[in-house]
């Protein structure tokens, strides 16, 4: 039997490694690492060049035009290349190599030769024609169109059937779903892996007092760990939505050009059970559990809406921390990770800025508006579908994955390298914990035998006079002071301090913060322990030289 011919484009990284040797030794060794995997089939490999047409660098290496700062800046490496162009083509072929399989075990008309072909062109190895798809976009108007015939020229044996009985949206909005799905699944990686090092924060600081705000004023005090939790409950009401969101996924699947199937009801001669068989099993070749019981062209866009305002959650909780962290900072009680030859401003040398954090916030508010795109594009699509859906989702669903991945890895540098500062925090607990206190130390000195009106008018008047030293001079909080100096305290001036101890202010909270991680926290990263190594991998937002992007 003759060998069947089958193309590989030679992309400009496999022509690099094919030349990168002037031995034939070297060449042939590349060569054969790419026939091996066609070893033992009936098919023949013929290497062809692309067209040149790769977009230019200039002087500094950066392309010469416009790239989003989400790919060059802040994203990690994996999210990006899971809304690449290469990912969603070669899912594309997936797709296509799927379809023609199952299609085949149902009983069309199709070779395993066909089949095999397509199996071939979807692995991950394969060289990607993207010059010859883009010379048949600019030729024919259309990118799926100009794929399938990109993918005829690589493996003319399954021309004929490539594609067969499917309209764009079969592998136009369920490569979506699958770039959603993988999405879905890094983000879930980071976000535990953020809870499990807040947790550790939580519990190494659960006990640790501090002045706790409300309106940003003083107020009853609370623990450093505590307000970690605070932190932690929102990241797992992100995590759980995002788990629900995942498992709720549907794939569009086998469903024709406008949701009937009929293209796939003609080819198996009427028969509706092989039909329902095709899309179950390409469901379920592909991933999920199942699809869309109805669709019109393309599958609901309100799905993308709940997709996208569990990315919009994530952004919420991660800005709500990095602004408490903020107002820390600035504080000086809590600062974010400070590298070693990092500058806070050209001008003044002496300032650390939480960047990170403000980078945070920047980043979600970016990320909470992007949710109103597949609001708007669910309530404004027409019928059976229209395709002024197209250009918004290009952007906004991969703009929204990436800004989400961008905080999370922010939010997991952030939280394994928090400062805290436990003098300056005392410090400012003793400026307003004499107030506070004045309550317990009026009814030690009634339990003591004094009168509780003349004691109550004492502690008013010494309470004005040392705020008025705080607000109008600039001084320290001598409340304390003044009432031990007062003969009306004589009878508890040796228990004054004891009565101010901080850590009879703060109620149940380092109790709350053992309660919640040993029964919410705990539990839910002992079910996850495949998200979260026991090793913190490295933060992904550093280079190769160690340096945060900013």
């Amino acid at each position: 039997m003759q060998p069947r011919a089958l193309t590989f484009c030679l992309t400009p990284n496999l022509h690099r490694e094919l030349v990168r040797s002037q031995s034939n030794y070297s060449r042939n060794l590349t060569k054969r690492r790419v026939l091996k995997r066609v070893e033992g089939s009936s098919i023949r490999i013929r290497f062809v060049m692309p067209f040149d047409n790769q977009p230019k660098l200039d002087a500094a290496g950066e392309r010469s035009t416009y790239l989003s700062p989400l790919s060059t800046r802040y994203a990690s490496s994996a999210m990006r290349e899971t809304f690449s162009d290469e990912y969603r083509f070669r899912l594309w072929r997936k797709l296509w190599y799927v379809l023609a399989d199952c299609e085949r075990s149902l009983g069309l008309q199709i070779t395993p030769e066909q089949v095999e072909g397509l199996r071939l062109a979807a692995e991950e190895h394969f060289p990607l024609p993207l010059e010859a798809a883009a010379a048949y976009e600019a030729k024919l108007r259309h990118d799926v169109m100009a794929h399938v015939h990109a993918l005829g020229d690589q493996v003319p044996i399954a021309r004929p059937i490539i594609h067969l009985g499917a309209t764009s949206c079969y592998v136009t909005d369920n490569s979506e779903l699958l770039q959603q799905k993988r999405g879905l699944e890094l983000l879930q990686r980071t976000l535990w892996m953020c809870i499990k090092e807040l947790a550790r924060f939580a519990a190494r600081y659960r006990d640790l007092p501090t002045l706790a705000y409300t309106h940003f004023q003083p107020a009853q005090p609370t623990t450093v760990g505590k307000r970690a939790c605070l932190w932690i409950q929102d990241l797992l009401i992100d995590g759980q939505q995002l788990e629900r969101v995942q498992k709720e996924l549907k794939f569009r699947g086998v469903k024709g050009t406008t949701g009937t199937q009929a293209s796939f009801l003609a080819l198996f001669d009427g028969d509706h059970r092989r039909v329902r068989q095709l899309d179950r099993l390409v469901t379920e070749r592909m991933g999920f559990a199942e699809s869309f019981p109805i669709t019109g062209q393309t599958y609901p866009r309100k799905q993308d809406f709940l997709v996208l305002a569990g990315l919009a959650g994530i952004g919420q909780s991660a800005a709500k921390m990095a602004n408490d962290i903020r107002l820390l900072q600035h504080m000086k009680e809590v600062e974010e990770p400070y590298e070693a030859n990092q500058i806070g401003s050209s001008a003044m040398a002496y300032k650390r800025n939480p960047m990170r954090s403000e980078r945070i916030n920047g980043l979600a508010r970016f990320l909470q508006t992007l949710v109103l795109n597949p609001a708007e594009t669910a309530s404004t699509q027409w019928l059976e579908r229209t395709l002024d859906d197209s250009a918004n989702r290009r952007l906004a669903i991969s703009e929204a994955f990436l800004t989400a991945d961008a905080i999370l890895q922010l939010v997991l540098n952030i939280s394994r390298g928090l400062v805290v500062h436990p003098r300056v925090i005392e410090s400012h607990l003793l400026q307003e914990l004499p107030f506070m206190a004045t309550e317990n130390i009026l009814m030690a000195a009634v339990r003591a035998g004094q009168d509780r009106q003349t004691m109550h008018e004492a502690i008013r008047e010494h309470s004005v006079a040392a705020a008025a030293r705080v607000k109008d001079e600039g001084l320290d909080n001598d409340l304390l002071e003044r009432l031990k100096a007062d003969e009306r305290f004589a009878c508890i001036r040796d228990r004054i301090d004891a009565l101010c101890d901080s850590s009879e202010f703060v109620g149940r909270a380092p109790q709350q913060v053992d309660e919640f991680l040993d029964e919410h926290v705990y539990p839910a990263l002992e079910a996850r322990h495949e998200l979260v190594p026991d090793t913190p991998a490295e933060n992904s937002i550093l280079d190769s030289a160690g340096v945060i992007r900013v």
